[in-house]
């Protein structure tokens, strides 16, 4: 079995898609929910799905206890799902290869620090572009630059506000996340 951590900082959209689609999978197991807030929506949602979670400070992630913690669990892939935190080298060298991300845009554009969320779907907005989508990409020191394993994208040209492209992209993300992680994790 393998054992799956998901860490996340906001309403945990994209977490309970993992949760629901890995629930009956005998091979891979979401383990442990972790956020560096609180109360993070996220957490309820992993709890009421009979998840274990945990909250952990940032300093708590940088002084190695986070690994400590997901050693002790036998977590063996972590799986990012709106965590605004850059992931320290501990971790990305403790789990070489198994971290992956999910940023709601084309990447390389729209990426980079501060670029999460409504900001990326504001610039995107913004800019020129006629089409946007959703990267899934192996986790880095350095945010958004790691290599890119899934992108697919979607036309925007008819949305009128950033938070109809938000729509469309999410949309994109709860399918595809699970299914490319799935394929990822069992390759």
């Amino acid at each position: 079995m393998t054992r799956v951590a998901i860490l996340a900082s906001g309403n945990g959209s994209n977490a309970q898609a993992l949760i629901d689609h890995f629930k009956e999978d005998a091979e891979i197991d979401i383990t442990l929910v972790g956020s560096n807030r609180e109360n993070a929506a996220v957490l309820e949602k992993a709890s009421l799905s009979g998840v274990e979670t945990l909250f952990f400070s940032k300093d708590q992630m940088h002084s190695g206890d986070l690994l400590s913690n997901l050693k002790s669990n036998n977590i063996d892939w972590i799986l990012l799902s709106g965590f605004l935190l850059k992931i320290p080298s501990d971790l990305i060298e403790s789990f070489e290869g198994k971290i992956l991300n999910i940023h709601p845009s084309l990447l390389p554009k729209f990426g980079g620090k501060g670029m999460y969320g409504m900001n990326v779907h504001n610039a995107v907005f913004d800019s020129d572009e006629t089409e946007s989508g959703m990267t899934i990409h192996k986790v880095t020191e350095n945010y958004d630059e790691g290599d890119i394993v899934f992108q697919v994208k979607v036309d925007i040209s008819q949305c009128h506000t950033p938070e109809e492209i938000a729509s469309k992209v999410l949309a994109l993300e709860h399918h595809y996340y699970p299914r490319i992680a799935e394929a990822m994790i069992k390759s």
